[in-house]
């Protein structure tokens, strides 16, 4: 079950989102093109990712912010930047451009502290925008509860694009979050789930001005949980038909 668009139409051009993407990308290109050998990676790693014992010793305070730009992989860069594409423009449309680039960054730094707090002797790296883009997350759930995102099912041959409310997509995630930061081993590595899950709490919680702003339980009666304009339509994809 993965999320692939919403249908909520930012109504300006949201050009922190852009800037945050093409960072990402470029840092990530940059990395791949430099780093040659193992040891040069592991230096980079040393140097700019978020190591928890490092920062409970008072090292490397700098990570906080220079980790949530790293990403291990191809496919842990395009997850996240998929996330960050569908929930990123609408909170930034909501908040103005320079507000949401200065919480965006502080939920990368919440979602770091949480990975330091809940273990703070690693000596894993901890790499990644998914603790800031669960702030983004966190954030969407309490301004857009019902707005719909297409869900993308694939299940052996079975495949369906199937439009559900955010808050059970975004509920559902955090919860296998908790769930698996309880009860699975990440000691010699893995996914960082207290990253993400304090992440999204922070964010969570830092919306909440926001809200309340927008008049709170009273934004929430006036638009019933959906955004607060029309909803974007998508073409159903059908599979062609050959008549007789």
């Amino acid at each position: 079950m993965f999320p692939i668009r919403d249908h909520n139409p930012s109504q300006r051009i949201p050009y922190v989102t852009f800037a945050l993407i093409a960072a990402n990308v470029l840092v990530f290109l940059a990395g791949f093109a430099l780093i040659q050998t193992d040891r040069q990676l592991a230096m980079f790693y040393f140097d700019y990712a978020l190591v928890p014992v490092r920062f409970s010793n008072g090292e490397n305070y700098p990570a906080l912010i220079t980790s949530i730009f790293l990403h291990g992989g191809w496919m842990h860069l395009a997850g996240n930047m998929l996330f960050l594409w569908i929930f990123g423009d609408n909170l930034e449309d909501e908040m103005g451009h320079i507000p949401f680039l200065i919480f965006y960054l502080a939920c990368g730094i919440g979602a770091s502290l949480a990975q330091v707090v809940t273990d703070p002797l690693s000596q894993i790296p901890t790499v990644g925008a998914s603790g800031a883009i669960a702030g983004v997350m966190g954030g969407y759930l309490l301004l857009f509860p019902k707005a719909r995102v297409d869900i993308f099912i694939f299940f052996v041959i079975f495949f369906k694009i199937l439009p559900i409310p955010a808050w059970i997509m975004l509920c559902l995630w955090f919860a296998l979050q908790l769930f698996s930061g309880i009860n699975v081993d990440t000691t010699g590595g893995g996914v960082a789930y207290w990253a993400h899950a304090g992440g999204f709490v922070f964010g969570f919680v830092g919306t909440i001005p926001r809200w309340l702003k927008r008049g709170g339980r009273a934004f929430w009666q006036r638009t019933h949980g959906h955004p607060p304009h029309p909803e974007a339509t998508y073409r159903r994809s059908n599979v062609p038909i050959v008549r007789r």
